[in-house]
């Protein structure tokens, strides 16, 4: 093969390296990070493009289908909110339009969903697309409890579906750069890891709300599904559904779905859990407000002792946006790698150390490597393709929200909780463990989709 490089390949690696650089990841990590090359590549091939359906066309659906474009085509869109629907329907011109996401899964000649409804959705909608020969791309967080998450590992297995989690942020070379150094020992012997995650509403947005007539173009019933029958609020609608624990698990979930993740890569315990589990609210919600609460500290205490603290701070908004500066000694959210031997912080956009040198040395060739990904829908339309794993396959995103469940569960009970990673289950403590699953509304259950 000729080692003449073309002026478009020159000119794409000279672009890599430039905005590699601004981001401020070292040289030998650029390098390293070219002969990777891309995930996937867009075509305009029909034979080389996807069918897939969107369920959910709010303002992450439409994300989503948009970052697919390059990939596939979007041929069917779904969404109780009939204003929803057609805006995904105006976006994919010629895509079919539904209002039942079995309707639009039962789509000819689907190959694939992107599920981007309100977290208590997303189990039903990834069993039944499973269930009926579709790969899914879910949105994080995967599951609205953990036994839910035991069913979405095991059905993806038993039907050898491919299920991404949209935890996006595996595909960013930043953070896969920091958890390579942590698990190579860069820091030393790994003894805290703190992750900080924007807070929820303030004081003055917490409620207390009013139910309203439901808007004509919204089927609030089949909104609701599985979780329990409510007159309508607004608020609990929407983007601001995930402050209810009803729908989902507050920034606790949203935001803690993707640092977790994070902090469980770095520390090698992707596919496990911590044993014990303490968490503390750090403020008061409003009765007839919303439920989850915006302000709190969880400490997590893995088996090999490391100290996991999960936090709260108010120096971003609720999408991750700067608003203030922070203190001094505290931070924006992100993930923070305390080791015998220093520090390493990555964020979106950054990662910094205590020392520059930390990030400087390269790794030597016989250095644990992990999985790859330079574009995180790219990764899934490849193993639609090739049928490996994607990097956040089901397991990784069960057990990265699991944490994040789990920390519910010690805000709510109010106790320290002893966590058995193996069985997924509490040690002593019946009241925690009833946390574990929700009883569904009929007619809605596992065996329903």
């Amino acid at each position: 093969m000729s080692r003449r490089v073309s002026r478009r390949r020159f000119l794409q690696a000279a672009s890599f390296v430039s905005a590699a650089a601004v981001a401020g990841l070292p040289a030998w990590f650029v390098e390293e990070s070219r002969s990777y090359g891309q995930t996937a590549r867009p075509t305009t091939s029909p034979n080389e493009r996807p069918r897939v359906a969107l369920i959910g066309c709010g303002g992450r659906g439409m994300a989503l289908s948009k970052e697919a474009k390059p990939f596939a085509d979007v041929v069917a869109v779904c969404d109780v909110d009939e204003k929803h629907a057609a805006n995904g329907a105006y976006e994919h011109q010629g895509a079919t339009q539904y209002d039942d996401f079995r309707k639009a899964i039962a789509h000819k000649g689907l190959d694939a969903v992107l599920c981007a409804t309100p977290d208590h959705w997303h189990t039903l909608v990834n069993l039944h697309a499973m269930r009926q020969g579709k790969d899914v791309y879910s949105e994080k967080p995967l599951t609205l409890t953990i036994d839910e998450g035991k069913h979405v590992v095991q059905t993806s297995r038993q039907t050898g579906r491919i299920l991404q989690t949209g935890s996006q942020q595996r595909s960013d070379d930043r953070f896969r750069l920091a958890c390579e150094l942590v698990r190579n020992g860069r820091v030393g012997r790994l003894k805290q890891v703190l992750v900080a995650i924007p807070a929820g509403p303030g004081p003055k947005e917490r409620g207390p709300f009013k139910a309203t007539a439901v808007p004509e173009e919204l089927d609030w019933e089949m909104w609701q599904g599985q979780t329990p029958e409510h007159e309508y609020v607004p608020q609990r609608c929407h983007f601001t559904f995930r402050y209810w624990y009803d729908y989902s698990g507050g920034t606790v979930t949203d935001w803690g779905a993707h640092h977790n993740d994070i902090a469980l890569w770095g520390m090698g315990q992707e596919r496990s859990g911590p044993s014990t589990i303490e968490a503390k609210p750090l403020s008061e919600m409003v009765p007839g407000g919303y439920t989850a609460y915006s302000d709190y500290r969880i400490v997590y205490t893995w088996p090999n002792g490391v100290e996991h603290v999960c936090y709260s701070e108010r120096y971003d908004s609720g999408t991750g946006a700067s608003i203030a500066q922070p203190a001094p000694g505290e931070t924006h959210h992100g993930v923070k790698f305390v080791g015998s031997d220093g520090w390493i912080f990555v964020t979106r956009g950054k990662i910094e150390a205590s020392d520059p040198d930390l990030l400087k040395q390269e790794l030597p060739a016989s250095a644990e490597r992990l999985y790859v990904s330079r574009n995180h829908m790219g990764n899934f339309i490849d193993c639609l393709r090739t049928r490996k794993p994607p990097i956040a396959e089901a397991e990784i995103g069960h057990r990265s929200v699991s944490v994040c469940h789990l920390g519910n569960i010690a805000l709510r009970v109010g106790r320290k909780l002893t966590w058995d990673p193996k069985a997924e289950a509490f040690v002593g403590d019946d009241e925690a463990q009833r946390y574990v699953a929700r009883t569904m509304r009929k007619p809605w259950s596992y065996d329903a989709v």
